[in-house]
């Protein structure tokens, strides 16, 4: 089961740390990078987070969440992460689902890094196509990817 996570209070904002932490470990090392900004997100930085915490718990553990923002029309995946003890489980599979019918925006994007092929793979079999490329501050290659509801 899908829940929002209230991530104001400290408890879950560590929870959903500890879970980036483990998650944009593995993404990092598929990029090749040391310096990967997702790692640097403090406790702090998720408690005063503007955005939308959703997540699904295994046995007590958060074993997979997606951020995202609502823009006008358009809900933003700012970020889907899988603990990898539930890598290939289809925990991402059913976030994606739940953000499809999660409001009225017709259009979902998402950005990932240019050489995380699961992640890549994953947005494509929903359906994403790829709308551009670019090198952010850090050095990083990333692909965005949107998706019209209407193509489900």
């Amino acid at each position: 089961m899908i829940e929002k996570i209230d991530h104001s209070e400290i408890s879950y904002a560590a929870k959903i740390h500890g879970l980036f932490q483990a998650s944009y470990s593995i993404e990092a090392e598929l990029l090749g990078v040391t310096d990967f900004p997702p790692l640097k997100r403090s406790i702090v930085d998720f408690l005063n987070s503007d955005t939308l915490f959703y997540g699904i718990w295994k046995k007590g553990v958060l074993a997979a969440a997606v951020e995202i923002d609502l823009l006008e029309n358009t809900l933003d995946i700012c970020s889907l992460v899988v603990h990898p003890k539930y890598f290939r489980q289809g925990i991402a599979q059913k976030l994606l689902l739940f953000l499809e019918n999660y409001d009225d925006s017709d259009t979902l994007i998402v950005e990932t890094g240019w050489a995380n092929a699961p992640a890549i793979a994953l947005y494509k079999k929903f359906g994403f196509h790829e709308t551009s490329q670019y090198i952010n501050t850090g050095g990083i290659k990333k692909i965005c990817f949107r998706k019209t509801k209407l193509e489900k």
